[in-house]
């Protein structure tokens, strides 16, 4: 495997043009976990006609039965279009076994505690090494929970990470039954006898997840559980992070409300942290949904000027605040 990356194997398996957007996706072979069958497709969104000049660089992560599609359409619309437009270095993984990236041997013991621990580390070193600037990092749903347990675990920190966004994001949402010993027991035994959960099923989504995910959040919902595997507990560790933050939350969400988003915000340690509603309460023209808060005309209109608006005054921050480093050094 030729490597584009002196980390470790990287191949450039596709280069096009996309309309006024250049779209350049990778293969990354990490090897950094147990699993070293491990591949992750990354898309790079450039403009095209820009040459080699990039912007800050900022990746953004899919959530459950998900992949790339959710940010950017073969059409080239959606959030990672949009930031690509304003000047961003966009970079748009896919997880294990989803859209570019192959199922690796150990597919259906996949979790959040891989995700989190391997994946989002080796993604984060690559595009710093390929931008030369610390990348702002935006989560939905699942994508903000891998996001949420790599920076409670400390797999992830200032170094890697100029600024962080989750969106529809909670793990405190309460099932009751779980909490019933004999009823997470015998909901595992039924699971276990399946490799994954079909999302076009479900009706949830393009892409099926790994039941290993799912094993994985019954634990965290059951009797005694917390956010965390077997050696952090990611909740606790969230209360350390003090890189920039932005919650949004969507009013007419019922998957993940917004007292359940509140209350992850609400622990992150940082004093540099913002928390958005989405509803016609707060202000926008009406009680946007999961998917909505990110992926409808709405959205297009009042939602994604919002992040651009995020990420141009974190960078200005940021900018800012190097004069005053260098005079302290």
């Amino acid at each position: 495997m030729q490597s584009s990356s002196n980390l470790f194997p990287v191949a450039l398996i596709s280069a096009e043009r996309r309309g006024d957007l250049s779209e350049d996706v990778y293969r990354l072979k990490p090897g950094n976990s147990p699993d070293y069958s491990v591949e992750l497709a990354v898309t790079r969104l450039g403009m095209a006609d820009a040459g080699e000049s990039r912007g800050v660089p900022v990746i953004l992560l899919h959530g459950s039965f998900s992949n790339r599609r959710f940010w950017y359409s073969p059409k080239g619309l959606g959030l990672g279009a949009y930031l690509t437009r304003l000047g961003f270095d966009v970079w748009i993984p896919e997880m294990r076994g989803h859209g570019l990236s192959q199922r690796n041997q150990g597919y259906r013991n996949n979790r959040v505690a891989d995700y989190a621990r391997y994946d989002l580390p080796a993604i984060g070193a690559f595009v710093r090494e390929q931008s030369g600037q610390v990348p702002h990092w935006i989560g939905h749903s699942l994508g903000g929970i891998t996001l949420a347990a790599a920076l409670g675990g400390h797999y992830l920190g200032e170094p890697a990470v100029a600024s962080a966004a989750f969106f529809g994001t909670q793990v405190s949402r309460t099932y009751w039954p779980l909490k019933i010993p004999p009823v997470e027991w015998s909901g595992r035994f039924i699971l276990k006898r399946f490799a994954q959960l079909s999302g076009s099923k479900l009706k949830r989504g393009p892409e099926d997840e790994p039941i290993g995910l799912a094993l994985e959040s019954m634990r965290w919902y059951g009797l005694f559980g917390r956010f965390g595997d077997a050696e952090k507990n990611w909740w606790a560790g969230l209360a350390d992070v003090q890189v920039p933050v932005m919650a949004v939350s969507a009013a007419g969400d019922h998957q993940d409300p917004t007292w359940a988003c509140r209350k992850l915000f609400e622990q992150i340690g940082s004093e540099h942290k913002q928390f958005v509603c989405l509803g016609r309460e707060q202000g926008f023209t009406g009680d946007f949904g999961h998917v909505e808060m990110l992926v409808s005309k709405a959205a297009q209109a009042e939602v994604w000027p919002l992040v651009g608006r995020w990420l141009q005054d974190q960078q200005a921050s940021l900018l800012a605040d190097q004069p005053r480093l260098a005079e302290a050094v």
